[in-house]
């Protein structure tokens, strides 16, 4: 039989086929080897399919995808159009997540690619496929969840039973759930201990010795203060273990978050073999106590700059701190978001804790640029913004704004006391009759008490109590204040302003940022641009508005 008697032979489908085991450990149904063979096989007994790809993740959880190296490479070949067809075992295999199955199965059957559940036979280019898929993506996360809780429950058990969960620190190794002291980094963790609380050193005094002395922290190149405070409040060292510092409040994301009494931390006394006796311990802990900066010396050193303390960072909620730099063309002063500044980009901690942002920097002349121009501003539109001021305090208490619909109401009120008149008129010359011109009036006098009911709820709610009208002349005396203020524009930029929250770069090269004025209810929002060097530095306003 020739080509021609059977026809043409149907171009095969290009298929990917994609494989996950969320766990490392062997598994004689879902193992990796496993879901490859059957993939395989699967695909050499159609007709109509050829391979095109095989992907996997092996050990990755299935509830995110952002670190599924796999998946996302055959996603992106998908649509790159290197196959139009996607075959894996279950739903719980491609996702655990609802919303990601949803997602690129509808990304995917846009692309003109279906996916194909084999086991719970279910084909996205089916009409009721996502229906089923819905129902069965939504099952896998359920069980994803369940799974979640049973791990917390066993190992909040295990924590109790006082099983060590962590990483190593400096002084001890962490093997099968305990801890073992390192006798090599033994004299370290002493030396740190002595340093600070019996010759009365500073941490960073003792970081540079340290460093000096060819010493390495554990996990990090170099020592810092931070380390070294780290390690004076780590109770681990006089031999106590406490754990669930840090908790995973969604099981989807798996972002830890530091525990500040959101869950039970669990706290066991001599646990181990200690590294600094619990005399040495105590008197480190009062120590630190009495170093500690006080409330008044943190105010000291916040009011040291006209801005200092009043610079939000919009992303983390951060302050701002000042940075200085000596350049061959003078001083260069910026502020970064304290976050940004000790520890770069976002990223978690050795104890699963977020620390970093990725909010921009700042510079001290566009701060004061941007000052300078909302002064102006104010300044040029006094009448306009007490009319304002006026308006936005009436809307933020809840007040309406009535007057126009106040006139209404009387104009409301004057044509039909006009069309009264003009019953009795018609009355006096015979047009109306008496019982035409009594129901009519009637009508007319229940019109107008009405009206005259909604006029006085009208004005009663807008008058203002004597609290209010003490409010509105705070506000007015402040922007007076502003308006009038003569001496060093640093000066009067300390007096007025209430804060600046500086949002991330909308686009390279700006900044976005809000300036709040003290007792002004309306902040102003700009958006600028800053270029240039030493003297030919110049911050342009792109655009700029007010903002409740």
């Amino acid at each position: 039989m020739t080509q021609a008697e059977v026809g043409p032979m149907e171009d095969k489908l290009k298929v990917a086929a994609y494989a996950r085991v969320s766990t490392e450990q062997d598994d004689q149904v879902n193992s990796l080897i496993s879901q490859k063979r059957y993939f395989t096989n699967y695909i050499s007994s159609q007709t109509n399919m050829e391979l095109s790809g095989l992907y996997f993740d092996e050990g990755i959880s299935g509830t995110q995808t952002s670190k599924r190296t796999g998946f996302n490479q055959m996603i992106k070949d998908a649509l790159g159009g290197k196959f139009n067809l996607i075959l894996t075992k279950e739903v719980s295999r491609f996702a655990r997540n609802t919303m990601d199955t949803l997602f690129y199965t509808r990304k995917l059957k846009e692309a003109g690619i279906g996916v194909i559940f084999t086991i719970d036979h279910i084909d996205t280019r089916d009409s009721d496929g996502e229906l089923r898929l819905t129902i069965m993506a939504s099952l896998a996360q359920e069980e994803s969840r369940k799974t979640s809780e049973r791990v917390k429950w066993g190992q909040q058990r295990r924590m109790e039973q006082g099983v060590v969960f962590g990483r190593e620190l400096l002084g001890y190794t962490v093997r099968n759930g305990k801890l073992s002291v390192n006798p090599e980094e033994v004299p370290v963790v002493k030396a740190i201990f002595h340093k600070y609380t019996n010759e009365g050193k500073g941490a960073h005094i003792i970081a540079r010795e340290l460093t000096e002395e060819g010493f390495r922290p554990k996990r990090i190149s170099l020592w810092s203060d931070t380390v070294i405070r780290r390690v004076l409040r780590n109770e681990k060292y006089v031999g106590d273990l406490c754990q669930k510092k840090t908790f995973t409040p969604d099981f989807l994301t798996h972002k830890k978050k530091y525990n500040r009494g959101e869950e039970e931390i669990i706290y066991i006394t001599d646990h181990h073999e200690a590294i600094i006796d619990r005399d040495l311990w105590n008197r480190t802990q009062e120590e630190l106590k009495r170093r500690a900066p006080s409330a008044a010396l943190k105010a000291r050193h916040s009011s040291r700059y006209w801005c200092s303390g009043k610079i939000c960072c919009g992303e983390c909620g951060s302050r701002f701190v000042s940075r200085t730099k000596k350049l061959k063309m003078g001083t260069y002063k910026a502020w970064r978001c304290y976050q940004a500044a000790n520890h770069g980009i976002v990223k978690l901690d050795a104890d699963g804790k977020v620390i970093g942002c990725n909010n921009n920097s700042i510079s001290e002349k566009a701060l004061l640029a941007c000052m300078n121009y909302c002064v102006r501003r104010v300044c040029h539109n006094q009448k306009q913004l007490r009319r304002e001021i006026l308006s936005r305090i009436r809307f933020v208490c809840g007040e309406p704004v009535t007057e126009r619909e106040d006139g209404k109401i009387r104009q409301k009120m004057e044509v039909i006391e006009e069309k009264k008149r003009r019953c009795f008129d018609a009355l006096l010359e015979g047009l109306l009759t008496k019982e035409d011109v009594k129901k009519q009036t009637e009508w007319y006098d229940s019109e107008l008490g009405r009206l005259r009911a909604l006029l006085e709820e009208q004005e009663a709610n807008n008058r203002p109590d004597c609290s209010q009208k003490e409010q509105y002349g705070e506000w007015e005396r402040a922007l007076d204040e502003i308006l009038s203020f003569q001496g060093d524009h640093e000066m009067l930029y300390r007096e007025i302003l209430d804060k600046i929250v500086v949002c991330r770069e909308a686009e390279r090269g700006c900044n976005t940022l809000v300036v709040w004025f003290k007792y002004v209810p309306f902040g102003i929002r700009l958006k600028i641009r800053s270029a240039g060097k030493g003297d030919r530095y110049q911050t342009d306003v792109l655009e700029s508005e007010f903002v409740s």
